[in-house]
């Protein structure tokens, strides 16, 4: 073995320090900074065998062999639409997400759906734990092995044992190799449990699945370096007092990364949502004012929001802006632009805005839809409830057009809605749609269309 060295990392971030300082250079942040040890020995593969002698050659572009993907379906649809038509062979898939979220019961779900060997190696919780939550899942699966252990010299001899199809580490940060004298968790542990790990994926032709941990920030926990090392990496997101959640692509070297999938959360496991809208926009006897339907994007996937505003008269000197899923900031420019631009008195109301189903959205398309549910709580007049809207406003009063026009309108037309107001700037084949098109280019025409 070669002479022991040791450095310095920064836990938050992952930057490299050559000496122990108070505070990060990198992130700033204070009693981040820890010692770790390094062991300057050769490396070896996954399987600690002697090193391979390097038999790859350059190629040119015109003599590579181009090999079709080959991808295992997982049966969870929602996953396999997100990953671009399921796991490929070889490829090592991050997924991140808050505790509690539910990033255990949906890999062990799909270790239950697939039809293939699955090792699962848990970190964090017993076999009896597992056990537990398989009961809830009301899935049974003989080809799912449950492993329960974090030294990967251990998990490999078990692999060499089971031969798997797939295997599901939870999680990352748990794991620690015995080449590195760090603790598990710490920056030196993950990046070279992640290497082992990609090095078996490429070798085998198994695909991998990681759990990983994110810090107070929203970030997966562990040096940077760890996203760029694998192939996919997936968030999951959702605020735990709504029952739904989002699975985002933020990397996918096999495929797009705007697709997303949809789940709803149950006590028997996670639901997958094929119509969003249901769980978006609420269920109402009678019309009420202050409501308007928006059509956005989320990847390349159309969805019917629901938004709803409240105007009232200020009971304090200064009025109140409040939103919940949009952005203040762009709230206070439509007001201003409702002041200015359409004569609309607002400056000395509160106005509220809310989107139903708590999901964040900065698509710019809906800026029509709150538009005409501030007005139409202004006015204490009910918008149609088979209206929806799609259209970005302007600071001069303008309505824009917005991408994807197209795909919204049929997407409206396929769930009822009986009319789509959007702008007449867009580029809209007529031909191909039946529901009624308002198309309007002032603020002005809004309002005379919505409430004349």
């Amino acid at each position: 073995m070669a002479k022991t060295k040791t450095t310095f990392f920064c836990q938050n971030c992952g930057t490299q320090h050559a000496q122990w300082s108070g505070q990060c250079y990198a992130c700033k942040e204070w009693n981040t900074i820890v010692e770790e040890v390094l062991q300057k020995e050769e490396k070896r593969n996954w399987k600690q065998g002697p090193k391979q002698q390097n038999r790859n050659k350059q190629l040119t572009i015109e003599d590579i062999v181009l090999y079709p993907e080959e991808r295992i379906i997982t049966q969870n649809n929602e996953l396999d639409s997100v990953l671009g038509g399921g796991l490929v062979k070889g490829s090592v898939i991050l997924l991140g997400g808050e505790p509690g979220i539910g990033k255990s019961t949906l890999l062990l779900q799909i270790a239950l759906q697939i039809k293939h060997k699955v090792l699962y190696v848990s970190g964090e919780e017993s076999q009896s734990q597992i056990k537990m939550r398989a009961e809830r899942l009301h899935a049974k699966n003989t080809n799912c092995l449950i492993l329960t252990e974090t030294n990967t010299q251990q998990i490999f001899k078990n692999i060499e044992d089971t031969q798997p199809d797939v295997l599901v580490i939870d999680s990352i940060q748990t794991l620690h190799t015995e080449t590195i004298e760090a603790s598990p968790g710490s920056i030196s542990q993950i990046r070279e449990t992640t290497a082992e790990l990609i090095k078996f994926a490429k070798e085998t032709a198994t695909p991998v699945l990681l759990i990983g941990h994110i810090n107070k920030e929203g970030h997966i926990a562990g040096p940077k370096i760890l996203e760029h090392m694998v192939d996919v990496v997936l968030q999951f997101e959702g605020d735990r007092n709504h029952t739904y959640r989002i699975l985002r692509s933020h990397k996918n070297r096999f495929g797009s990364t705007s697709e997303l999938g949809i789940y709803e959360m149950l006590s028997s496991g996670l639901r997958e949502i094929s119509n969003p809208s249901e769980i978006l926009i609420s269920k109402k006897d009678a019309d009420l004012s202050g409501t308007a339907i928006a059509s956005t994007l989320e990847g390349i996937r159309p969805l019917m929001i629901e938004i709803q505003a409240l105007v009232s008269s200020a009971v304090y000197g200064t009025p109140q802006r409040s939103t919940t899923g949009y952005n203040l900031k762009r709230l206070n420019m439509l007001l201003a632009v409702l002041e200015k631009r359409a004569g609309f008195k607002l400056g000395a109301k509160d106005v509220f805005l809310n989107i139903t189903g708590g999901i964040n959205v900065d698509d710019p398309a809906i800026d029509l839809a709150v538009v005409a549910a501030i007005l139409s709580s202004n006015e204490d007049i009910a918008i149609n409830p088979n209206v929806c809207f799609a259209a970005e406003v302007g600071l001069a009063g303008e309505i824009r057009p917005v991408s994807k026009i197209d795909q919204r309108i049929t997407e409206a037309e396929k769930l009822g809605y009986k009319s789509f107001v959007t702008s007449k700037y867009n580029k809209i084949n007529l031909k191909n749609h039946k529901i009624k098109l308002i198309l309007v280019g002032k603020i002005e025409e809004v309002f005379a269309t919505l409430f004349a």
